[in-house]
């Protein structure tokens, strides 16, 4: 076995291996196997390959598949030791592997090193910096926010995990037309800069905006503010100092909640003195130009984004009064990315809404950087759909303001308290409240996890906090069911040798299934990190933990027999090690009792 199993990649390489040393396949030029998981009655996998190339090549189907077969079983002497293939249908071919390859493969690569040391070469030597979670200054943090948090931490560890050299960078808005707003309503009121509280902030921007919306004149004023500020006023630069310092206490409250810890801190006001080369160089190299007073590029071979389109939709780097935006310092922050932090690939956490503007931002900086002779980092936006209430509309309050997260997550512990309290009355209150904790935030957590996160989904506490089906207290509650029985049985997990000669093979139904759930695990690990959607690692975890559920329920683990107990034991550990190792990557960690 290779030090990373991934059933699906090894049964890929192996039938294209076989089709190339068959004749009928004609070098396997355009063959793809199509590995993908099989109807359990069947397999465990299934290659649907053949069908499609015999089409091509008008060919027998099951003719081929018989010959490609015959040729595997020739051309790899191990492959009868660790799979069955039989036909089906018309060409498909279904893999089963055998219980004796499934327990070596438990011993020797699913322990929680073998896995990291397998995983850690996807993304080995790779320089990621990933942009989250980003909030805007000035502005309590609501529950839109949940999601680019939720999202980018899972993300930031699965790359990790898989060998990135990561940095977290907290790319915060700081600067812009909403901060001179705020000044002019800041300055028009009796509020004391050193008593401001976010609230108190949140508070004058409304006021301010709506000023400036029904008066011209106020619109002119908070423009005129923000030009000092841009140009260093002592006075509006202290204040703006004073909002940010706020601001950043507010967050770190959430992100402490949420365990989430960034590297570095650069918001928009640090590429400040960093745009006007943007300008200079996209101007030299011709790619932007005067648009109505703005400074724009255009990108004429895109349907939307050319002079043509209706309506045209430049990529403004530049404004009318010559201020920067969000194009003009994510530019910025792209070249500092290269030239400070020697990144490989940069990978964007932000909501569905944004698709254009990196659209734009790509196209832009693949430009610049061919016409200047740099090469551009991958450059990866990973966006996502909306937070809905289970009446299918946005989460707000009564009052109709958008529901802030501090509240949403303060609830989800309080309810998971109660649940604890009901469940478990007997444990001491200061465990109570550490579980009540963990399965609240890890139940937001996972819910949004769990889904695609291209998709928009409905929060439901019942759901989220339900001990039954692919929820967060589901899988915690199956590690602490493994952590007990290693309590009774008087033994740690760490204890648990998997090279023990003392240990039954694997015989029964559901040790045998509980086997093949684990070792789908790498496939959906990989297929997390490769496209950056944790639902698919969430996924494998719920099918794992399902089936050590019918495991549990059906062979009894504790037996008097020794070698079947150790079996069951090294079953029951290596289902321990792969949960709690997936459930790291989702920012959860395991409780030891609940």
């Amino acid at each position: 076995m290779t030090p990373w199993f991934n059933p699906v990649r090894e049964l890929d390489a192996l039938l294209r291996t076989a089709a190339a040393a068959t004749p009928c396949f004609n070098g396997a030029q355009n063959f793809d196997p199509e590995i993908r998981p099989a109807d359990p009655r069947f397999g465990d996998y299934q290659s649907n390959g053949v069908l499609p190339f015999a089409k091509s090549s008008r060919a027998n189907p099951r003719a081929l598949a018989a010959a490609l077969l015959s040729t595997l079983e020739k051309e790899t002497a191990c492959a009868p030791a660790f799979f069955s293939a039989e036909i089906a249908g018309p060409g498909f071919i279904n893999f089963k592997f055998t219980p004796k390859f499934l327990d070596e493969w438990l011993a020797q690569h699913a322990s929680p090193d073998a896995i990291r040391a397998g995983a850690s070469a996807f993304y080995a030597g790779r320089r990621v910096v990933i942009d989250y979670p980003s909030a805007n200054t000035a502005k309590q943090m609501h529950v839109g926010h949940l999601r680019p948090m939720i999202i980018g931490e899972a993300i930031a560890r699965l790359l990790q995990f898989c060998g990135a050299n990561l940095v977290r960078d907290n790319h915060i808005g700081d600067w812009g037309t909403n901060f001179g707003i705020l000044l002019f309503a800041l300055k028009r009121s009796a509020a004391q800069p050193e008593t401001l509280s976010l609230d108190d902030i949140e508070r004058l921007y409304k006021e301010g905006s709506a000023l400036t919306k029904a008066d011209p004149a106020g619109l002119d004023a908070a423009r005129a503010e923000l030009v000092k500020l841009q140009t260093g006023d002592p006075a509006n630069t202290a204040l703006w100092h004073r909002i940010v310092s706020i601001s950043t206490s507010a967050f770190q409250e959430i992100y402490d909640l949420l365990n989430i810890h960034p590297d570095v801190t650069l918001g928009e006001s640090f590429y400040q003195d960093k745009v006007a080369r943007i300008y200079h160089e996209l101007t030299a190299t011709g790619l932007a130009e005067e648009s109505d007073g703005a400074l724009v590029v255009w990108h004429d071979e895109h349907p939307r984004f050319s002079r043509t389109s209706t309506p045209p939709q430049p990529f403004i780097i530049r404004k009318k009064d010559g201020g920067s935006n969000y194009a003009s310092t994510d530019l910025a922050t792209i070249l500092y990315r290269l030239d400070h932090f020697h990144a490989d690939e940069c990978v964007y956490v932000t909501d569905a809404r944004q698709q254009d503007h990196f659209q734009q931002l790509f196209l832009t900086a693949q430009k610049w950087f061919n016409a200047t002779g740099r090469t551009l980092p991958t450059l990866r936006h990973v966006w996502f759909g909306t937070i809905l209430g289970e009446d299918g509309r946005a989460i707000k309050t009564k009052s109709g303001d958008p529901l802030r997260l501090k509240t949403l997550l303060d609830e989800a512990i309080e309810r998971a308290s109660a649940i604890i309290d009901e469940k478990n009355p007997d444990l001491p209150p200061d465990e109570r409240l550490h579980i009540a904790k963990t399965v609240g935030i890890a139940a937001v957590r996972y819910a949004d996890l769990s889904q695609n996160r291209i998709l928009d989904y409905a929060f439901s506490w019942k759901k989220l906090l339900a001990f039954e089906g692919n929820t967060a207290p589901y899988l915690l509650y199956a590690i602490a069911r493994i952590r007990s029985i290693f309590r009774k049985a008087d033994a740690s997990l760490p204890a648990v040798s998997p090279a023990s000669a003392d240990r039954a093979p694997l015989e029964t139904p559901t040790e045998i299934a509980l086997a093949r759930k684990l070792l789908a695990f790498p496939a959906a690990l990989e297929q997390a990190c490769s496209e950056l959607r944790p639902h698919f690692l969430c996924s494998s975890l719920y099918e794992i933990a399902s089936a050590y559920s019918a495991f549990n329920n059906a062979d009894k683990v504790l037996v008097d027999a020794p070698d079947i107990r150790a079996k069951r034991l090294f079953l029951c550990a290596r289902t321990a090690d792969i949960l709690s190792t997936g459930l790291h990557l989702l920012g959860i960690e395991p409780l030891e009792r609940m």
